[in-house]
């Protein structure tokens, strides 16, 4: 069948093409995977916090691709730092057995950008090493944890183990799926990886039982957010740094999620003020536009454990990802996310606790920043997030039982009082 695409359509006609909305789910279903439940809407065109339609209707986005679109879709800096590079012939992949002069300045960028990490290990500055996919840079962490207990420690080498929590998210890879709860995720993909012992997220007293003279790391999410937008306790991000210092273990935080102003801190982590010894970073910090992701740590110990040979990547920090990381970072700062995700996280949270107040259907309202959960009682969030769709508004559910609310920060008053009021459709009987 021939399908019009972008050359020959009419001016003004929005997307790609003029297939239609059913030949498009017919497609997906005739030659697509059904690894996702998807709601059943076709969209065309983004721009700011808001997807559009065929027919136009607009939909504000309060999902932000977990997180990749913090900035707002097809933010006009990011943007043409993209076209400048394709434009420019410095976009295309090059081996990384070269330089480029785009990945040298954007890991420079990045590096200062974060907070002196592994303070143990001295301040010589931090280091990254780029890959594509969050999950990727998951797998690096693991990699950086496991060599640090083999180099480090004396474990020998296969005997290594590290500490994950309950309802943790850090992808879909053979080996993390290994230590997801969820027997969803990993059924039937055995053999699985072994080598994790699981804690009960939050729980101190449960991590210290869990420590052997084989654990080499820590991993965890400073906030939960595919697991069900839940907060640790205080002083639990401190407790875990205090264990890996008596024990000589690494804490690594995943902050795919929950950095780049996310949660109201550039970093998660810094709610607390507790100091990881290395992130995990990706989503946002390319402005959703292509994939980019990273993991950042001490230089000490990225220098112990990576060396030539020991990883690679090939598309991993190439030119035309890290144009958009440079961009990406520049507006980050120069647009005040951060600060912007604090005040109209907390205008939200606030005025979603008084709703669920007055709500039958509301079990308790969690977040920090523009990362707030509802979670219902009936334990289907998903019900919730089709009839927000239906008035114009993209929700998603997290871990089924809660309604994720995470529009990218660019957000208006007006924006989030658009939230406000589907919510209040449908939560308030």
């Amino acid at each position: 069948m021939a399908y019009e695409t972008i050359s020959s359509k009419q001016a003004g006609a929005l997307g790609y093409s003029h297939v239609t909305d059913d030949q498009i789910y017919h497609l997906e279903t005739i030659y697509g995977a059904s690894h996702y439940h998807r709601l059943r809407s076709v969209i065309r065109r983004t721009e700011g916090a808001w997807l559009y339609m065929d027919d136009g209707t607009k939909i504000l986005d309060c999902l932000a691709a977990y997180s990749a679109a913090n900035p707002g879709h097809h933010h006009p800096k990011i943007v043409a730092a993209l076209v400048h590079a394709l434009q420019h012939g410095y976009g295309s992949v090059i081996s990384n057995v070269i330089y480029t002069d785009t990945r040298a300045l954007f890991l420079e960028k990045l590096c200062k950008m974060v907070p002196q990490l592994g303070l143990k290990f001295g301040s010589k500055g931090n280091k990254a090493l780029l890959k594509n996919g969050g999950v990727e840079s998951v797998e690096t962490a693991i990699k950086l944890m496991r060599y640090y207990g083999y180099k480090k420690k004396g474990i020998p080498d296969g005997k290594q183990e590290i500490i994950v929590f309950t309802s943790n998210f850090h992808g879909r890879t053979i080996t993390v799926i290994s230590f997801s709860d969820s027997k969803h995720y990993k059924e039937g993909f055995g053999p699985l990886t072994p080598g994790f012992i699981t804690a009960k997220y939050g729980d101190i007293e449960d991590v210290k039982r869990l420590i052997t003279k084989n654990t080499c790391g820590i991993l965890v999410e400073p906030m939960q957010g595919e697991g069900g937008m839940f907060i640790p306790p205080d002083d639990f991000m401190t407790g875990l740094r205090e264990l890996c210092d008596q024990h000589d273990m690494l804490l690594v935080a995943d902050e795919i999620q929950v950095g780049l102003g996310r949660t109201g801190k550039d970093f998660c982590f810094q709610h607390e003020n507790s100091v990881p010894d290395a992130i995990i970073i990706g989503k946002a910090i390319s402005g959703g536009l292509v994939p980019l992701s990273g993991l950042i740590t001490n230089t000490e110990l990225m220098d112990m454990a990576f060396h030539p040979g020991s990883d690679g990547s090939t598309y991993g920090g190439y030119s035309l990802a890290c144009a958009a990381g440079l961009a990406a970072i520049d507006v980050f700062k120069e647009e005040h996310l951060t600060e912007k995700s604090a005040k109209t996280g907390k205008y939200l949270k606030d005025r979603i606790t008084e709703i669920a107040s007055r709500s039958s259907h509301v079990k308790e309202v969690r977040g920090r920043g523009l990362f707030i959960g509802i979670e219902v009682k009936n334990g289907d969030a998903m019900v919730y997030c089709e009839k927000l769709l239906g008035l114009g508004m993209l929700a998603n559910d997290s871990h089924h039982h809660t309604i994720r609310i995470s529009p990218p920060l660019i957000i208006n008053q007006n924006e989030a009082d658009y939230i406000l009021e589907r919510l209040e459709k449908v939560l308030v009987d």
